[in-house]
């Protein structure tokens, strides 16, 4: 196995971005209502424009070369949405066995959900961007998976949780597909495209702020954070689940993202990719959106008085892995 490359301690810029993730989380557990997506702040809308503005940096940073490198990619891609569609389910699967019988079954269905969601979009790619990996080759990998997940996951859901009896007396109900892939356009497509045709114009700009940008990058996650977990508090996290299950829903997150990042990379490097290719796999392999997660909750568990209990491990699994994944892009970015 290839060895990783020295770290060494990161300084400055980085130790803030951490310390206010930590920061937002906690504001958010005590006041919530500030930084719910529509609260006070109108955080979602921040968030929407930040995201926006954020795929417009990364457009006009990549050349057209690590564009038509990035689409070249193959194994890297396969590796992404087998992870995301195949190992996920089947990790599901293997644990359902094993261990099924001690966890309530809406909780494990839960879990299913969570299998079958697609990978994220912003948080990938500035994980990504963080981690000085190839951008080019995680917004090709986020925006596939979103588009394959518009399909998948209510196919998956209606076969395997439909059939469990826990959705509502519709069943499960059909996606607004054109709406889903018109919002994936107008957020990641759209201003990655502008971006990139404006650097000839403004790229030496661009360079010269890389600095600002660098923090923009990472304020944009610090608001994603602050948003996602307001919303979570908000809507019952602390208070309309008992400490059993919260714990048995953090468990099972743990299990399901640990060890995917440890096969990611394992998988990365005995595939012989680049360090830039294996931050791609390892931050689009293991994670899972909640941004289109909870939107396709609300439609698929709609009429399900189970639904509190079905969406927890996504809501549980979204805070660990910015975390985790926060921690892993800095110590990438700290290599020599």
């Amino acid at each position: 196995m290839r060895p990783l490359p020295r770290l060494r301690p990161a300084r400055g810029a980085i130790d803030w971005f951490l310390l206010a993730m930590v920061a937002v989380v906690g504001l958010a557990s005590v006041a919530p209502d500030w930084g719910r997506s529509d609260g006070v702040l109108h955080l979602g809308t921040v968030t929407d424009v930040g995201v926006f503005l954020l795929f417009f940096l990364h457009g006009m940073g990549l050349s057209t070369d690590s564009l038509k490198a990035g689409a070249t990619r193959w194994k890297l891609h396969l590796l992404v949405q087998s992870c995301t569609y195949v190992l996920f389910p089947l990790w599901w699967a293997l644990w359902s066995v094993l261990l099924g019988r001690h966890i309530s079954h809406d909780l494990l269905m839960g879990f299913f959900y969570l299998a079958v969601l697609p990978s994220t979009v912003s948080s990938s790619v500035a994980m990504t961007a963080l981690a000085r990996g190839h951008v080019a080759a995680a917004v090709l990998n986020a925006t596939l998976s979103t588009l394959l997940g518009v399909f998948l996951t209510p196919l998956l859901v209606s076969l395997v949780i439909g059939a469990s009896g826990v959705l509502g007396q519709g069943g499960v109900q059909q996606l607004d597909v054109g709406a889903t892939m018109l919002k994936v356009a107008q957020m990641l497509l759209l201003p990655f495209v502008v971006g990139h045709l404006l650097r000839p114009v403004l790229g030496g700009f661009f360079s010269r702020i890389k600095p600002v940008t660098t923090v923009f990058d990472r304020g944009v996650i610090v608001l994603l954070v602050w948003a996602a977990f307001s919303d979570s508090v908000a809507d019952g996290l602390w208070t309309r689940h008992g400490p059993q299950l919260l714990l048995q829903a953090t468990a099972g997150a743990l299990l399901f993202l640990l060890p995917m990042l440890a096969f990611t990379r394992w998988v990365a490097r005995q595939m012989k990719f680049d360090v830039e290719d294996e931050i791609v796999a390892v931050f689009c392999g293991s994670k899972k959106t909640l941004a289109s997660g909870m939107p396709m909750a609300k439609l698929l568990f709609g009429g399900s008085a189970a639904m509190g209990v079905l969406i927890l491990p996504i809501m549980i699994y979204h805070q660990i892995q910015l975390f985790v994944c926060a921690v892993m892009a800095r110590r990438y970015a700290a290599r020599s």
